[in-house]
C-alpha cells in the first residue's frame, strides 16, 4: 500500500528548520514565499502568504507499508526529536483511475528528467467538502488529466503527482517529548487539508503560478491551489553522544511500553 506522511508546519517550520524525520522526502519553503491560486466563478485571483501555520504542510514522503497500522508503527520510530511534531498519514491515490508518477516513471513509463537548473514547486490541491466525500469524476474527465500528467512528465516539466484520500482513513501521529500519540481521521478542519500535489520544475514563480492556472483538473467549479518552492535538503548536525544515549532511551521506552500492551491483550485473550 502507498501512503503519504506530511509533516504539519508549525512555528519551526515557518522559521525554514528542516525536521530530520522527512528525509528523504521533500521538504518546503516557508509560506511567506508562498502564493495561493483562488479560483472563483471561473476567474483566478493570488493570495500571497504568509498563512497560518495550523492550516500548512511542511514537508512530505511517499512511503510503501504492508497496512496502515505498519506505515503508523514506522512513523513513530522517527526521530522522536523533533518534540511537538504533528504528522499526518493519508491513503495516497484518488477516486476513479487517475495515476499517480514521481521519478520511477508514468503508468507508460516515462521518466522525468530532473533538471538542476530548475526550481522544484509543489502545486497543492487544498482540500474542500466535496474532495473529502471522495466522490469521483467521470472517467472521461479522469483521462485528461491523466494525459495532460503523460505530456506534462514528456515536456520535462512535471515531476511526480499524487492524489490523497479523504482523511476519513487518515490518522495524526502526535510527538510530545518521550510520548507519542495516534488520533483517526475524519478531521474536521477541511480548509487545514491536501487533497493532492504536484511537483514540477520551473524557471521562476511565475511560470509555476502559469502552469498551475492551465492544468485541467477534475473538478469544474471553485477550488484553491497552493504553491511552495521545494528546497534541497541541509545536512543536520551530527548527534551528540548525549544525544543518542537519550534517543536510546526514548525508544527503548516505546519498546517496553509496546511490549507491555501487547501481552495485556495477550493476557486478556485479545
Amino acid at each position: 500500500m502507498e501512503f503519504m506522511v506530511l509533516r504539519r508546519a508549525n512555528q519551526s517550520t515557518e522559521r525554514g528548520i528542516q525536521p530530520p524525520a522527512l528525509e528523504p522526502g521533500t521538504f518546503l519553503r516557508p509560506s511567506a514565499e508562498a502564493v495561493r491560486l483562488l479560483r472563483r466563478d471561473g476567474e483566478w485571483s493570488e493570495v500571497h502568504g504568509p498563512f497560518p501555520p495550523r492550516e500548512l504542510v511542511a514537508g512530505f514522503v511517499q512511503l510503501e507499508a504492508e497496512s496502515r497500522e505498519d506505515i503508523v508503527e514506522q512513523v513513530r520510530w522517527w526521530p522522536l526529536f523533533d518534540s511537538g511534531a504533528v504528522y499526518e498519514i493519508r491513503d495516497a491515490g484518488c477516486p476513479g483511475a487517475c495515476l499517480g508518477f514521481d521519478e520511477r516513471g508514468t503508468a507508460a513509463g516515462t521518466i522525468p528528467d530532473r533538471k538542476q537548473e530548475l526550481t522544484r514547486y509543489v502545486v497543492f490541491l487544498r482540500s474542500d467538502a466535496e474532495l473529502e466525500s471522495d466522490l469521483a469524476p467521470p472517467p472521461e474527465v479522469i483521462d485528461v488529466m491523466n494525459a495532460a500528467n503523460e505530456a506534462g512528465v514528456q515536456q520535462g516539466v512535471l515531476l511526480a503527482g499524487e492524489g490523497l484520500m479523504g482523511s476519513s482513513s487518515a490518522v495524526r501521529v502526535h510527538y510530545a517529548n518521550s510520548k507519542t500519540s495516534v488520533v483517526d481521521g475524519p478531521f474536521t478542519e477541511i480548509k487545514e487539508l491536501i487533497a493532492g500535489y504536484w511537483m514540477l520544475q520551473a524557471a521562476s514563480r511565475e511560470a509555476a503560478i502559469a502552469w498551475a492556472k492551465a492544468y485541467p483538473y477534475p473538478m469544474p467549479g471553485d477550488l484553491t491551489l497552493e504553491i511552495r518552492e521545494a528546497c534541497e535538503r541541509k545536512s543536520h548536525a551530527e548527534f551528540t553522544p548525549e544525544m543518542v544515549a537519550a534517543e536510546e532511551r526514548l525508544r527503548a521506552e516505546l519498546l517496553e511500553a509496546g511490549l507491555r500492551n501487547a501481552f495485556s491483550k495477550a493476557a486478556r485473550g485479545g
